[in-house]
């Protein structure tokens, strides 16, 4: 029963490596804060909380175990309460998303071709 369980615990500890280690690499290739939040959550809720549950595995039925569910239950809780924050904090900042293609439903003005020197639009004419 000690194999299975230690097979268990490798095989959750090597996933949340594995998204850890995507999620750090995500932070450095994401091209803005909104990705790169999203990034970084993905390690916190995902990458974490396997490392912990292959914690738990390891630690078998004792008080550590306790312990490190709690660690979970406050990760699952405040991690996504404080990505949401940060979002909230860097739109009320004025950064806007880089986006592809803009699918929030408002106008957005299309590019203008240059218009030659010398003339102006709303300018009065003499």
């Amino acid at each position: 029963m000690e194999i299975i369980a230690d097979a268990i615990s490798w095989v959750l500890i090597a996933l949340g490596s594995f998204f850890l280690v995507s999620g750090a690499i995500g932070l450095i290739r994401m091209p803005d804060v909104y990705t790169r939040m999203h990034a970084a959550s993905v390690i916190d809720t995902l990458g974490a909380m396997l490392l912990i549950l292959g914690l738990i595995f390891q630690a078998g039925f004792t008080l550590l175990t306790l312990k490190l569910l709690f660690v979970i239950a406050l990760l699952f809780f405040f991690g996504p309460v404080a990505s949401h924050a940060l979002a909230q904090a860097a739109l009320h900042a004025g950064i806007e998303p880089i986006l592809a293609e803009d699918r929030r439903a408002r106008e957005v003005p299309a590019a203008q071709p240059p218009e030659p020197p010398g003339e102006h639009k709303g300018a009065p004419s003499a």
